[in-house]
């Protein structure tokens, strides 16, 4: 492990991206507490893809994002990660999950960003052991790589709402993750740090052939920032390129809802008649 390996970051920035299926996904469905949340979805992620998925609050976005990384069972359909099953052995470290949760730090727990992302490296079999010159170099590259070198040794709790996202992305990407999973990573970011954040995650894409899904209710910094949009409601009511997003009107009416000062309103006989009893 302390030799030369082919997922390091130079040799990350000189591979050229490929057309790899990330995730597949055939007419999934899922349900919460006997509820489907989530039904016929079928979708294919391609390396190196940032996706922005959106929708209504209890459309299915985060449902979707526990079940690509195991955590929930499809009630129907397949998944295949990498072309493995969810939580697969095989994509150990390959899938960097990070929650809304993973930025809500005890104030109590004091770590530096190193010993953050130093967790990312650890699994099932050297959480035990003494870290390897190569697990260093990889926790100092993954700081270098979203732009927290000089805060290295900060504790977290003094960093702002941005620079802590990007701890706890470096955190997921010191695992060697290829597959990013975010939900709602601009929470509590204000609006300098998320253009910096915005931009570190189009550089990962980019630079370092990493592949994105980023749950998020900020439409705009979606529209302004991923490659293609999963509008999620249930059922995967728009999946194209950004530019192609309908605009607010066209999704309100693809989503069967009708504007409530439209000529056609019908007003009841009851609510017009001037002889309607008063309470």
């Amino acid at each position: 492990m302390d030799g030369n390996n082919d997922r390091s970051v130079g040799n990350i920035m000189n591979n050229p991206k490929t057309e790899e299926s990330i995730l597949e996904i055939r007419n999934l469905s899922v349900a919460r507490s006997g509820v489907k949340v989530v039904e016929n979805v079928s979708i294919d992620v391609k390396r190196g893809e940032f996706v922005g998925l959106v929708g209504p609050n209890g459309g299915g976005k985060t449902s979707l994002l526990l079940t690509i990384v195991g955590v929930l069972k499809p009630q129907n359909g397949e998944i295949l990660v990498f072309g493995n099953r969810p939580a697969d052995n095989k994509n150990l470290g390959m899938v960097g999950w990070v929650p809304q949760a993973a930025a809500n730090i005890p104030k109590h727990i004091h770590i530096t960003v190193r010993e953050l992302v130093s967790l990312g490296t650890l699994n099932h079999k050297n959480y035990l052991g003494k870290m390897s010159t190569y697990q260093k170099r990889r926790v100092e590259e993954t700081i270098q790589m979203v732009g927290l070198s000089g805060v290295e040794n900060v504790d977290v709790s003094k960093l702002s709402g941005g620079q802590l996202q990007r701890a706890v992305i470096a955190r997921a990407l010191a695992s060697e993750a290829d597959f990013l999973l975010l939900d709602e990573p601009l929470v509590g970011v204000d609006r300098g740090s998320r253009n910096s954040l915005l931009k570190l995650l189009d550089n990962l894409c980019h630079d370092f052939d990493k592949t994105i899904m980023m749950v998020s209710h900020d439409l705009t910094a979606i529209t302004q920032t991923t490659h293609r949009i999963i509008y999620l409601e249930g059922v995967v009511q728009f999946d194209g390129p950004t530019e192609f997003l309908p605009d607010l009107n066209e999704l309100a009416s693809i989503r069967g809802i009708e504007h409530v000062h439209s000529n056609t309103h019908v007003v009841p006989e009851w609510v017009k008649s001037p002889e309607r009893e008063s309470p």
